[in-house]
């Protein structure tokens, strides 16, 4: 949704479940649904700073049913039909039925691959319109109307009501949030209020840990980069530029989930964020805590980036050797194994080894952001050699 003078834009991503599920109840399947109340907030976009609604709910759902019923009549030419569609409820105030948990569990549904899911979730649950979601995602808008399009008609025959796989929507909103901030709207942002619906839609522990989670690394968003985009590693961040205010309430809510004694991996991850977090100082991180919270996420998930990142805590607490020798245990062809390798070679002094893993992981980088910061640390490393 574009910026429009005198519309609160938060408000109609907030009502925009609500009245995909009014029209569900009155009988639309979710994909015509979802295009009726698009084309709802267009028009409020275009009215509403003139003319204001008593009852923006009301209004959009008046509106997205007549746009409805407007495409049922122009692709049905059955009577039966037409008198279907034209049975319009009596006009009156909107159920207070709160749908938005429900589109959850369609929108990352796990027939939808996961960039189909997070478009979708954004869509229907964020409000997002399908030029900003392709924005944030880099691609032409024409790609995300196609992504779109075939999420919905993978989903078209699954009612609103079907009980949905939490793990799922949980996997998929983390996507959302990794998403990054390109585009006009900050999608880590809205994930992160997405997250704040269903924590309070729900009373799962690991709903409330990934919320935690999420806060606790956008307070250090505005460290993680330095001049022209320039990656800046954790132990090299201002930490005065972190959000306090973020990282008491991301800590707040874990401890309540903490509290409730059922260990999920977002838990574990949180509170992994947490210790970096509560640090005044890269030197004065707790590794051995978070060597420990490793080993409870390892034994949750098993997996083997958990596994490489619990290398490089075990080289902080133990020594680079004992890192080293934990890296050498995880496989050599995962993502950033080559980076971690050139750290702990760093740090245990094998700096000719270090510069030239730096270069080699350089080459295996996947982002420009990180192929540069790779670039300099073999450059640094090389210096310090003389070479």
């Amino acid at each position: 949704m574009g910026s429009s003078a005198g519309v609160d834009e938060s408000l109609l991503r907030e009502l925009v479940p609500a009245v995909i599920g009014v029209l569900g109840r009155r009988g639309a399947d979710f994909a015509s649904a979802e295009d009726a109340v698009q084309e709802a907030l267009i028009r409020a976009l275009d009215t509403w700073p003139d003319n204001p609604p008593r009852d923006p709910k009301g209004w959009l759902v008046a509106v997205a049913w007549r746009k409805f019923l407007d495409a049922a009549r122009a692709e049905s030419s059955r009577q039966g039909r037409e008198l279907a569609v034209d049975a319009e409820p009596p006009a009156g105030p909107a159920p207070a039925t709160d749908d938005t948990l429900r589109l959850y569990f369609l929108c990352a549904h796990p027939v939808l691959p996961p960039a189909a899911a997070v478009a979708l979730t954004l869509r229907a649950v964020g409000g997002l319109t399908t030029r900003q979601i392709a924005a944030a995602h880099l691609v032409p808008e024409a790609t995300m109307v196609q992504r779109i399009s075939r999420a919905k008609r993978r989903i078209a025959d699954l009612p609103l009501d079907q009980p949905g796989d939490l793990a799922t929507v949980l996997r998929v909103l983390y996507l959302v949030f990794n998403e990054g901030y390109g585009g006009d709207v900050d999608v880590a942002g809205e994930a992160i209020r997405l997250a704040r619906q269903l924590a309070a839609l729900t009373d799962e522990p690991e709903v409330a840990g990934l919320l935690a989670l999420m806060l606790l690394h956008q307070a250090r968003r505005a460290s993680r980069t330095g001049p022209g985009g320039r990656l800046v590693p954790l132990a090299q961040q201002d930490r005065s530029r972190w959000d306090t205010a973020l990282i008491a309430e991301g800590v707040a809510i874990l401890q309540t989930a903490l509290a409730r004694d059922q260990l999920g991996e977002y838990q574990a991850q949180a509170a992994i964020a947490a210790l970096h977090a509560d640090a005044p100082s890269a030197e004065e991180t707790d590794w051995v805590q978070i060597v420990e919270w490793y080993d409870e996420l390892l034994a949750i998930t098993d997996s083997p980036v958990v596994r490489l990142n619990r290398a490089v805590a075990v080289g902080e607490a133990d020594g680079p050797q004992a890192g080293l020798s934990a890296l050498a245990a995880v496989d050599a062809g995962l993502p950033r194994h080559t980076a971690a390798a050139a750290y702990l070679h760093e740090r245990a002094g094998d700096l000719a080894r270090a510069a030239d893993l730096y270069a080699e992981a350089a080459r295996l980088a996947t982002s420009v952001p990180e192929r540069d910061h790779l670039t300099r640390e073999a450059a640094r490393v090389r210096q310090l050699l003389g070479t």
